[in-house]
């Protein structure tokens, strides 16, 4: 009971920090798209930097964190040792990284668009080698069981983060977009300070046997990670390339990123549920056939979804002041944007089946037709359809996985999931969001309020049909104090 309730904590606070995380980090975007016009580019320039860092960040780590994890709780290796090799692969090959990019940081500057601006890439490029550097001392630090310090770190970097972008372009009405990358070096050169106690923890031990198992672990999962980190920022990377025009694509892209950021509520939403409901599933894991348990997690985060889907389109005319009003023109891609999120929603869910059936290979053939797709639509289609395509790539990657996971997942692991009860949801959203869409009323506030009405029509069928009343513990106290 007391690792139940420890877990429980940690848990808590794990998902706490970084729910808030995502929420604060979102208050950048008011801040720089408002500051940066969408004419400027800035925010392009911005949006395709950071899908560069995510890749980059997966490639220096290389699925050393799992393989920390693994190896550190295999309890054949002393933990020590193996944070120590971990820590000093990764920042050995980071530092390495590092140092020969910088020696050639002008071509490769030139080679991402950047060439009058080599400074914006060379400042990241020193981001991305702590970024990975510090990964291993936070796994530590999770193993350790050190949540607090953990989340702080989390929480301290945003939170700077924020103060200083409103200091500049708020403040000080600053326009240059290397200042965001600036800040963003001192805010990391902050947290590597937080994890000195980490570092002095650190022993020079070069185990070469120990080395080529945890490499011959994490290889794979380096593979899903490339496959999972493009699917999300192929998009933005391959944006630059291949529209026509090379000055209008950092406008068209600030458009797409800016917009996209909206959407991004989704993402909050379902992680928020996942935190919340993982527990209760995995908690039902020693139960003789927990598939039922599968079922009505998958159907009660459809719901959950699709409740969000519903509350972020008919409220999109107050949210979209959270972006500069010359990025509106990109707010037709929200909704295809938040399905494609909704879709990888409910792959993760169907993931159960191959990682308890320890045939997680599938995971990866899945993870690398998405992003197959991801990629050859946004070559092909980007030049003719610009920021669309991008949604629209999304949307299809993550249908597909989606789609061949269920397949494949009922022959090898059956789960009778309520397609009929989820279909009935799926209808039900579509028709509300069709008739919230396409009923004309020009008066916002009644606009909100009819829009308001079909959110709670919505709600009702939820209570009626999958959560009454009775079944919430505080209300069904007061019934039968009744």
């Amino acid at each position: 009971m007391a690792g139940l309730k420890s877990l429980a904590k940690d848990t808590a606070i794990y998902g706490a920090s970084s729910i808030i995380g995502k929420f604060l980090n979102y208050l950048l975007v008011p801040i720089y798209t408002i500051s940066l016009p969408a004419s400027s580019g800035g925010y392009g320039v911005i949006t395709n930097m950071y899908a560069i860092v995510a890749l980059l960040l997966v490639l220096l780590t290389f699925g050393m964190e799992t393989g920390f994890f693994r190896f550190a709780n295999k309890g054949d290796d002393d933990p020590g040792r193996v944070y120590s090799v971990s820590l000093l692969m990764v920042g050995g090959i980071s530092i390495a990284f590092l140092v020969l990019c910088l020696l050639f940081l002008d071509p490769i500057a030139n080679l991402f668009g950047y060439g009058e601006y080599p400074w914006y890439l060379g400042m990241m490029l020193i981001v991305i080698a702590m970024d990975a550097i510090q990964a291993i001392p936070f796994a530590y630090l999770r193993y350790k069981k050190r949540p607090i310090k953990f989340a702080g770190l989390k929480l301290l970097f945003i939170f700077i983060s924020i103060a200083l972008n409103i200091l500049y372009f708020v403040v000080l009405k600053g326009t240059d977009v290397g200042a965001a990358f600036l800040i963003n070096l001192i805010c990391s050169f902050v947290v590597m300070l937080g994890l000195i106690p980490e570092f002095r923890e650190f022993r020079y031990c070069l185990d070469r046997p120990l080395m080529k198992r945890m490499m011959r672990y994490s290889f794979p999962i380096l593979i899903l990670g490339i496959a999972g980190i493009l699917n999300q920022v192929a998009d933005k990377i391959i944006f630059p390339f291949v529209y026509p025009d090379k000055v209008e694509a950092s406008v068209q892209l600030g458009i797409y990123g800016a917009t996209s950021k909206i959407a991004m509520i989704m993402a909050m939403f379902t992680q928020a549920f996942r935190f919340a409901y993982e527990p209760f599933v995995f908690g039902k894991s020693k139960e003789k056939d927990n598939r039922q348990v599968y079922a009505q997690a998958m159907k009660f985060f459809i719901i959950f979804t699709l409740l969000a889907f519903l509350a972020v389109m008919f409220y999109l005319d107050i949210l979209r002041y959270v972006i500069g009003r010359d990025y509106w023109e990109g707010l037709r891609v929200v909704p295809i944007v938040m399905i494609a999120e909704m879709f990888m929603g409910v792959y993760f869910n169907l993931s159960f089946w191959y990682k308890l059936t320890d045939e997680t290979k599938w995971g990866a053939y899945f993870s690398l037709v998405a992003c197959s797709i991801v990629i050859l639509m946004n070559i092909f289609l980007i030049p003719i359809y610009g920021y669309m395509a991008c949604a629209w790539a999304g949307f299809t990657g993550y249908a597909v996985a989606m789609l061949l996971s269920y397949v494949v997942g009922q022959k090898k692991y059956p789960i009778a999931y309520d397609l009929r009860g989820i279909g009935l949801y799926v209808g039900l959203a579509a028709l509300l969001y069709v008739v919230g869409e396409w009923t004309p009323i020009e008066h916002l506030g009644l606009r909100m309020a009819f829009r308001t009405a079909l959110l709670l029509l919505f709600v009702v069928y939820i209570m009626k049909n999958d959560l009454p009343l009775r079944h919430i513990p505080y209300i069904n106290r007061m019934i039968k104090k009744k």
